[in-house]
């Protein structure tokens, strides 16, 4: 008997698994659009499976079967797609690999991942033969030209090179395995920003529950902006969530800012996610005309830091948000262009969730603790780490998974994000958001990027630095802006350092490093707001 039909709470796996969910809407509707690109090349659904089948045939000529793990290094784009669905019609798992890394970083995540096989853009194939990167690897994929000039030197170390075109099966040698929801579909390696990167398991049920609910409101006739990269959850979810309500996605490059309603009109895109920053880029543009020159009807800010009634009535769309990890499923969202500023959201059917302190003891509405949820619904959440028992059971400890993001609750229900963790800062006896502090930061109308961060005091605990970037021919004067931010944070809450910089350190997936941040500290280069004013008051009394 099939055990889904004994737990009502299991979507069947033609609704859930992503082959299967391919195939039903490839024998439904053929010929309706499912995939366009930034190179002007659509795919149907037909095209997409016949795709995915050709690239499935050729990984198993090449003796990857049901279960075996493949490497994707590949920037976004018809390979990549194709590489990851075909990777899953053989019910072998994908493995997509942030195109930044390289040395030590990229040695851990080809190790940790177990492939034998890697699929490689040229461009990044150096990177990939380093010594320490490069032994866990029998086959990289690359281009013709690459494979035929690096095939000798690689022979002696065991690797062989193929190109692309090896990938060119024929479609119909391929029988896709019968998988199940619970099956794993891909292990996604997080940012890896203050330590070793963890692969996450996720399961087939686990990345359609994500994607299902944070397309919510996708209908069949929206085209989903895939913006981020395919190897980061916040590309693929949307992919997934997109396949399984039957809509289609426009895949582009890197975010710009001064492009990015041109893309949208181009490819016809009706829905997108923007990240915080890339929000915040948009709305310090000038007003202007672009403003409205698009299709999108809704877009998604991941964190919503800024006035979403304001940026509805700017550019037309609406404004929803959501709390999600990679390894969680979506279990905050907020209702259209929410008025709470710095709501989530509230948690969603079948989701659960508390704010506990540091000994997962409940904490009551208006209290600050970590957020840890569970779902009632099996495998709609990551299964653990790979080959990280210890991280899995750290995360996973009396039942929840603890997220790692302090959280406070209203009385009404509504979460409100207060920072990571580790990003607290803790000055004098009070504890501070990085987040709220950054917030009042961005209202200042020279300011276009800002991050907080906590660096040693002479007191003990710490003192809050932030360093800022400033908009397009603006310059920021900190006696300026710390009079600004005066009027609108608590003292203790006011900067005592400002560092001015071109740029802030970010990953790939532009989440800003605030670990080189604290690391860098208190440079030549930055202001000291109790320095000056020792100063100043010493000039006032003659000294």
């Amino acid at each position: 008997m099939n055990p889904q039909r004994l737990d009502p709470r299991m979507p069947p796996t033609e609704a859930c698994v992503l082959p299967h969910i391919l195939e039903r809407h490839a024998a439904a509707r053929p010929d309706r659009v499912f995939a366009v690109f930034d190179d002007g090349v659509t795919w149907s659904y037909a095209e997409t499976r016949a795709e995915a089948l050709r690239v499935a045939a050729g990984l198993a000529a090449i003796g990857v079967k049901q279960g075996d793990t493949v490497l994707i290094w590949l920037p976004n784009g018809r390979r990549a797609l194709a590489a990851w669905f075909g990777t899953n019609h053989l019910g072998a798992v994908s493995v997509a690999i942030n195109t930044a890394y390289r040395g030590r970083l990229l040695a851990h995540v080809v190790g940790n991942s177990d492939a034998r096989v890697a699929i490689c853009h040229e461009d990044l194939l150096e990177r990939l033969l380093e010594d320490d990167c490069s032994g866990a690897l029998a086959v990289i994929f690359t281009s013709p030209v690459k494979a035929a000039a690096e095939a000798a030197r690689v022979a002696r170390r065991g690797i062989t090179l193929l190109p692309f075109t090896a990938l060119d099966g024929d479609p119909g040698s391929v029988v896709v395995p019968a998988l199940q929801p619970w099956d794993l579909q891909s292990i996604c390696f997080t940012s890896g920003t203050t330590g070793p990167s963890k692969g996450v398991l996720s399961s087939y049920l686990h990345l359609h529950a994500m994607g299902w609910h944070c397309t919510e409101g996708v209908t069949p006739d929206d085209r989903y902006l895939i913006n981020l990269p395919l190897f980061h959850v916040g590309g693929t979810l949307f992919v997934t969530g997109a396949l399984a309500r039957g809509a289609s996605i426009a895949v582009m490059g890197p975010f710009e800012t001064a492009t990015f309603f041109d893309v949208c009109r181009r490819l016809a895109a009706t829905q997108c996610l923007l990240l915080g920053a890339m929000a915040g880029f948009l709305v310090r543009t000038p007003p202007g005309p672009a403003d409205r020159a698009h299709n999108l009807r809704r877009i998604m800010v991941i964190p919503l830091g800024e006035d979403a009634p304001a940026m509805s009535r700017r550019f037309g769309f609406e404004v929803v948000t959501l709390f999600n990890m990679s390894e969680i499923s979506a279990p905050i969202i907020s209702d259209p262009n929410p008025t709470l500023r710095g709501t989530c959201g509230r948690l969603r059917a079948g989701v659960d969730g508390r704010i506990v302190d540091e000994n997962d003891c409940e904490l009551g509405d208006g209290m600050v603790g970590e957020l840890v949820v569970r779902t009632d619904t099996p495998w709609t959440m990551s299964h653990g780490y790979h080959h990280n028992a210890e991280a899995t059971a750290r995360a996973w400890r009396n039942g929840w998974f603890h997220t790692g993001d302090a959280f406070r609750r209203d009385a009404e229900g509504n979460f409100f994000f207060v920072d990571r963790v580790k990003d607290a800062i803790r000055r004098r006896g009070e504890n501070i958001s990085s987040f709220e502090v950054e917030a009042e930061i961005l209202a200042h109308p020279a300011v276009l990027e800002a991050a907080a961060v906590g660096v040693p005091s002479a007191f003990g605990e710490e003192d809050v630095l932030a360093v800022v970037v400033p908009r397009p021919g603006k310059e920021i004067d900190p006696v300026e802006l710390i009079a600004f931010l005066s009027g609108r944070l608590p003292h203790f809450m006011v900067p005592r350092y400002l560092r001015v910089v071109p740029a802030l350190p970010k990953t790939p997936t532009s989440k800003v490093e605030k670990h080189a941040l604290r690391t860098e500290g208190v440079t030549e280069q930055t202001w000291d707001r109790e320095s000056v004013g020792l100063r100043l008051k010493r000039e006032r009394l003659g000294e």
